[in-house]
């Protein structure tokens, strides 16, 4: 199996919330993004890719209060986000939450990962329409939305045939580290060897997604904080 960082998740109370904490931390205003009606969230986006992380970039995801949730969507929002616990705390300010890997065969890494007794959830079909044309991915969500390991184990996606990151200018925003600090370190260790995962180190801690970041306000840090 092979897995490399996809994209960072950063959750915010609103869009426009979300929008003005990226222009306060780390300089810029994101670009366009588009609706998830799977899941009546919306988003922004930008590319932070380097060599180390080819393909990556950062989300900013919200509700979309004004969205019905489709009626196929499982039973719970992805990435936790209508759980009363990560709504509250990022009422106070966006919060990295998650990181989401990109895989060529999501439901082998689906598999390898029961394996370890760990159920990433089934893969479900999802897409949104781009000013490039329809983007469409297969991407784990349990039925609790669960992230696991406190946001540390990664939300598995299978790209079609077009990555959007492909189509993003350079941000001014690149990826240099993300860490994951959990006190589970043999299991997550052995479900990041599962998937193949790359790119992501595990330390000993209290549990906390750490990822750093070149800006244009120069490195910033930033935090999950065990949510």
């Amino acid at each position: 199996m092979n897995a490399q960082v996809d994209h960072l998740v950063v959750a915010a109370r609103t869009l426009q919330e979300g929008v003005a904490w990226c222009e306060a931390t780390l300089g810029i205003t994101p670009g366009a993004g588009g609706e998830h009606p799977l899941f009546g969230t919306h988003n922004r986006l930008f590319r932070i890719a380097t060599v180390n992380y080819p393909r990556a970039y950062f989300e900013i995801i919200a509700i979309n209060p004004g969205a019905p949730r489709a009626i196929k969507s499982p039973a719970k929002c992805w990435f936790d986000l209508d759980s009363s616990e990560l709504q509250d705390t990022i009422k106070r300010s966006p919060r990295l939450v998650h990181f989401v890997a990109n895989t060529s065969d999501v439901n082998t890494a689906c598999a390898s990962l029961k394996a370890q007794g760990i159920d990433r959830g089934p893969s479900v079909q999802a897409s949104r329409m781009t000013a490039a044309g329809l983007l469409q991915w297969q991407i784990t969500v349990r039925e609790d939305g669960q992230r696991l390991f406190n946001g540390g184990l990664p939300t598995l996606i299978e790209w079609g045939d077009v990555h959007p990151a492909n189509g993003m200018p350079d941000s001014g925003v690149s990826l240099i580290n993300l860490r994951m600090a959990t006190t589970q370190v043999t299991e997550l260790q052995s479900a990041y060897q599962a998937i193949g995962l790359q790119g992501v180190q595990i330390e000993t801690g209290e549990a906390n997604l750490i990822a750093t970041l070149q800006t244009p306000k120069g490195l910033v840090t930033l935090e999950s904080k065990g949510l």
